[in-house]
């Protein structure tokens, strides 16, 4: 396709702004351009296909089935959109008087109370703006609870090599050192290199539970016991949540402080940059350090809580990604306690079917059951055949399908990381599992067909290690 310079044709333009209506205000001298904005000069019509043809060449959750792994692609439904379209909340600002927002303030207050009970945690704050933003407040907490109790011999964070990769990123951030502990045969925790690892330098462990490799660690009560008996705190990778929302909560399971993925666990679009929060949560003894401000009730009056001096600090201005925060309380107040248990089974279900329907071609990484996604290692068909993870995904988009995680989490080789969420139809899992059969069967019958793959798109295959670090993002005249 071409790109809007391309299009550009000397002189065309169209009027889409009115006159100005205010005293036009001439720069002093020497901050004025020198010469004219290079701009296309296109005309409406250009325009609006322009957008068109860009917006044909993106894929989303409204386009087809988007099995992203550990990233919860779920459909967001139209009510949430509705509910933050509403002018109380999108026609305030944040520097008026909290008398005006007592209705703002009471949702922000009222999220915080569901998805503490959802989560077993006692407040929250929704500061952060991203998952990893949520990661690093986590670990925030944890550093001034030791700090404030003296206690700075504690160095170390504990990561599983399972981890996502933002998890020691986070820790590193916090200025931590970051102890790797390996996963055994089955995928989970190794208990003995995790009791030889823990001492009066650990900090606190790292941990989503079901794990990236989809399996619930069976022993997650003695993994945050051995951690606790060593001083340490337990955080909670929110990422994988949707897997067991409203049957397990984190924490019971021992840990105290979590980060949830508003934009993925509940419900709210995300991609391309945003929007998202990466709401943090903590036990009762974390309370005192969560950043400021917070919204909370103060007898029949809804107020801003702004002073704390254990408080670690602010990590966004004002009170984060607010209508983010709205979309997640929709989706809440929509399924009840009910739904969000049911939501949270399906999406267990779905993927053990897919699962299933697939272990006959496909190698499972952990078979046996799993969680909310399962891993399928192509390590034996690229020697066999030479189609790698990398040529079956692209192979995917020829079927109308997104492309699920690739080479994550990195201790499967050649990993295909399957996530279908709750939303999606049995009809659209067997459309997928039939794709997925289909490329099976093309990979033993005709490889080269899956290694030159995709065949439908403008562009087939990019370099992509070139495009990460190297990016051309300006035209070239």
């Amino acid at each position: 396709m071409k790109l809007i310079f391309e299009r550009s044709v000397a002189d065309r333009a169209l009027t889409l702004l009115p006159e100005c209506d205010v005293e036009k205000t001439v720069l002093p001298e020497g901050m004025a351009r020198t010469q004219a904005l290079r701009l296309p000069e296109v005309g409406e019509c250009d325009i609006s296909r322009h957008y068109t043809e860009l917006a044909k060449c993106a894929h989303g959750v409204n386009d087809g089935f988007y099995p992203l792994g550990s990233c919860t692609m779920k459909y967001n439904p139209k009510v949430n959109e509705q509910a933050a379209a509403l002018e109380g909340f999108t026609e305030i600002h944040p520097l008026q008087p909290q008398s005006t927002l007592q209705g703002a303030l009471k949702a922000l207050v009222l999220s915080e109370e569901l998805l503490c009970e959802i989560t077993g945690m006692d407040n929250m704050s929704f500061q952060p703006a991203a998952g990893a933003h949520g990661e690093f407040a986590g670990i925030m907490l944890i550093k001034a609870y030791h700090e404030s109790r003296g206690d700075t011999k504690r160095t170390k964070i504990i990561v599983p090599d399972s981890a996502h990769g933002t998890n020691p990123a986070s820790a590193n951030m916090a200025g931590y050192t970051v102890v790797s502990i390996p996963s055994n045969e089955d995928g989970c925790v190794d208990i003995e290199k995790l009791k030889a690892a823990v001492g009066e330098d650990t900090a606190g462990l790292m941990l989503t539970n079901p794990n990236t490799v989809g399996v619930f660690d069976k022993n997650i009560l003695e993994i945050t016991k051995i951690v606790h008996e060593a001083g340490g705190l337990n955080y909670y990778d929110g990422a994988n949540l949707n897997a067991i929302m409203g049957v397990v909560r984190p924490g019971d399971m021992g840990f105290d402080v979590i980060h949830l993925n508003l934009h993925k666990t509940f419900s709210t679009p995300h991609g391309g940059g945003g929007p998202g929060s990466g709401a943090v949560g903590c036990k009762s003894l974390l309370t005192p350090f969560l950043p400021l401000p917070r919204a909370i009730k103060n007898g029949d009056k809804y107020e801003l809580l702004t002073e704390s001096e254990l408080s670690f600090g602010r990590m966004k201005e004002f009170y984060g990604n607010f209508l983010v925060v709205i979309k997640a309380l929709t989706y809440v107040l929509t399924l009840g306690a009910e739904g969000i248990r049911e939501a949270a089974q399906i999406a267990v279900l779905n993927a053990n079917y897919m699962m299933h329907e697939l272990a006959d071609c496909y190698e499972m990484a952990y078979p046996g059951y799993c969680m909310h996604e399962f891993v399928m290692t192509l390590e034996n068909t690229k020697k066999q055949y030479g189609v790698s993870a990398m040529d079956v995904a692209k192979s995917l988009i020829d079927h109308g399908i997104h492309p699920p995680t690739m080479y994550f989490p990195l201790i499967v080789h050649e990993a295909l990381m399957v996530e279908p969420t709750e939303t999606e139809s049995k009809e659209t899992l067997d459309e997928a599992v039939a794709a997925l059969r289909d490329i099976a069967e093309m990979t033993v019958n005709n490889a080269e067909a899956v290694i030159s793959a995709p065949h439908t798109t403008p562009i087939s295959r990019p370099d992509e290690v070139m495009a990460a670090r190297s990016p051309k993002l300006r035209y070239e005249f």
